[in-house]
């Protein structure tokens, strides 16, 4: 019975200590934007990162490496030659992705 307690408390340990997320808060100030948008996340640790654009049909419209720092981080996205509608970002590292959604006016 003590075993089976103690091989669960360590499977539970392990399980727990590999799903922390590292990337969390996700978010675009301002969201509709007309010109240029920041984009905003946290970071549990440095590490290398993604910006993924994508429209709404799924076509990559934008892919750019970044190194993120442990905490808040930050990344201008302008307009340029977008046009207007609905566009999916996601922060991409090497084990996860966190997506959600902008607009351009």
């Amino acid at each position: 019975m003590v075993r089976k307690l103690l091989l669960l408390s360590f499977l539970f340990i392990i399980t727990a200590s590999f799903s922390q997320k590292t990337l969390v808060k996700l978010s675009a100030v301002p969201n509709p934007f007309a010109f240029q948008t920041t984009i905003q996340f946290e970071s549990a640790k440095k590490q290398p990162i993604f910006l993924i654009v994508k429209n709404v049909l799924g076509k990559t419209i934008l892919k750019k490496s970044y190194l993120s720092k442990k905490g808040k981080n930050s990344i201008p996205l302008y307009k340029n030659n977008l046009k207007s509608g609905m566009y999916f970002y996601t922060i991409k590292s090497n084990k996860e992705s966190i997506s959600k959604r902008f607009v351009i006016k």
